[in-house]
């Protein structure tokens, strides 16, 4: 979709023609070409344009007159004047691939601006931007709503007087951006066609395309492992659980990134349900699996040898079936801890218990991330702002925040203390699976970190941020396919 053009914007003829501009105090901002900036400076007399971040100007210039660029369409689109970043770019981006998809352009070519920034950061943000804010999901629409933007948009190119040195950046946004749109596929799919099975199909398929390694643990198998979270969690389903890994081989002696995600493909709650208003949102419960998988997808294709990954999603349903987990029970985790079922409502921390001891003890990783829409508390102590992260290692902590605020995906830093844990003492077994209310998000991972052991990890809670995540022009309502990007930074920058 994305590329640099060999054609200059006087001779370019496609569908639209985008220009960057500036705001400034002293006048309207200066583009490249002359007479983009007479109508620039006629609009901004009116006060109608001044370049303010994500502010647009759409026109369809006069081809009879010298000098005029033969597109059909021009659009400048505002920077503003705050501090150039990526993630300014990357909202430029979705404000020109949203904006396209309305006047219903299908190709574009975007100027760049010579302005005084990292250009591989400004090209990085832009591509991964326009592909985020192309997006849509209309696989089950029969037909053409009236009002709705039109086709897809097919191709975005960039024009550099020289993009030397600048392809690789365009190409790493490109990667991690179609990597966070197909997390964003598996969400946006009805329980019904996204299931565990689903799951283990799309890992075979990664592993197929990119020489990677997949095995996929069945229900015998894991009755014959003692994993009795997921077990226990699938109990009502009429549907088996399975437990996708996928295995990257980076460099030999490189260290190994373990990253698991749940994959509850759909979350009634089991016996402890949930209310009925929005309980269709539940399918997104899968999204912490869709995003470690997808990370595994961008790693690949980008081909990064900085560190080996092995990647296992537990996959399952947890419905009130006849033979469902019920309050009270005791289950026996991998491993032979036994855990206390106070709510089945609490069955995300079951499944990725079994998932990190097991990961742990098999590949004896060097650190470990899981990524989960664990729970509700984490939306009351941080909105749908940031993701909720806790860890039991600084160093691991701050290249995570690292890597989230380079891909617009923040993040913060909730406590982890042992007075937590005494929250999960339960009476008849070694752990209950819910404390109090108060510190939910804590308790959660607090029960995760029991099964972790000395490894340097990392829990990422996005139950917040998954969907209803920030407005912004490159996010679509719905699924917002977090943690991709963030985890493929990760690997992208890890030294030593």
């Amino acid at each position: 979709m994305l590329s640099f053009s060999k054609i200059g914007p006087e001779t370019y003829a496609g569908d639209l023609l985008v220009y960057l501009a500036r705001q400034s105090d002293k006048g309207a901002y200066c583009c490249a070409s002359g007479e983009v900036d007479e109508v620039i400076c006629r609009v901004y007399g009116l006060g109608d344009f001044s370049g303010k971040e994500g502010e647009q100007l759409l026109f369809y210039p006069e081809h009879e007159r010298q000098g005029i660029p033969t597109a059909k369409r021009i659009l400048v689109v505002g920077l503003g004047k705050e501090v150039l970043s990526r993630e300014l770019f990357r909202k430029a981006g979705g404000t020109i691939a949203s904006l396209a998809m309305k006047s219903k352009a299908q190709e574009l070519l975007l100027v760049l601006p010579d302005l005084a920034c990292d250009k591989a950061e400004m090209v990085e943000g832009l591509s991964e931007g326009l592909v985020l804010g192309a997006y849509r999901f209309k696989k089950y629409k029969t037909k053409k709503e009236p009002d709705s933007s039109g086709e897809m948009l097919q191709q975005a190119a960039l024009y550099a007087v020289s993009h030397k040195g600048l392809d690789k950046a365009l190409k790493l946004g490109e990667i991690g951006a179609q990597a966070a749109c197909k997390a964003r596929d598996m969400a946006n799919e009805p329980a019904s066609h996204w299931t565990p099975g689903h799951f283990s199909e799309y890992g075979r398929q990664l592993a197929a395309t990119h020489g990677m390694t997949c095995t996929v643990l069945n229900q015998a198998r894991m009755e014959k492992l003692g994993m009795g979270g997921i077990l226990g969690v699938n109990q009502g389903s009429a549907m088996p659980p399975e437990m996708v890994i996928l295995e990257y081989a980076g460099k030999p002696g490189a260290p190994t990134l373990l990253l698991v995600g749940k994959g509850l493909t759909f979350d009634s709650g089991g016996i402890s349900l949930k209310p009925s208003v929005g309980m269709e949102e539940m399918k997104y419960d899968m999204c912490g699996g869709a995003a470690v998988l997808c990370a595994m997808q961008a790693v690949a294709q980008a081909r990064l040898k900085g560190l080996n990954l092995v990647a296992i999603v537990p996959a399952t349903e947890n419905l009130p079936g006849p033979a469902a987990l019920k309050p009270g029970d005791v289950i026996t985790q991998y491993g032979g801890k036994t855990v206390e079922v106070v709510n089945t409502d609490a069955e995300g921390r079951l499944i990725l218990a079994d998932a990190l001891a097991y990961g742990i003890k098999k590949y004896k990783p060097d650190m470990v991330i899981d990524v989960a829409t664990l729970t509700g508390a984490v939306i009351v102590g941080l909105g749908h702002h940031r993701t909720g992260l806790l860890a039991n290692n600084d160093n691991l902590s701050a290249r995570l925040l690292a890597a989230g605020e380079r891909s617009g995906e923040p993040l913060w830093r909730l406590p982890l203390d042992q007075e937590y844990t005494k929250q999960l003492k339960s009476g008849i077994a070694d752990l209950k699976n819910v404390g109090k209310k108060d510190g939910g998000a804590i308790t959660a991972a607090a029960f995760l970190k029991e099964f972790v052991g000395d490894t340097p990890w990392a829990h990422l809670d996005i139950a917040g941020t998954a969907w209803d995540f920030t407005e912004k022009s490159y996010i679509p309502k719905g699924p917002s396919g977090i943690a991709v990007r963030t985890l493929f930074d990760f690997v992208r920058n890890w030294k030593g």
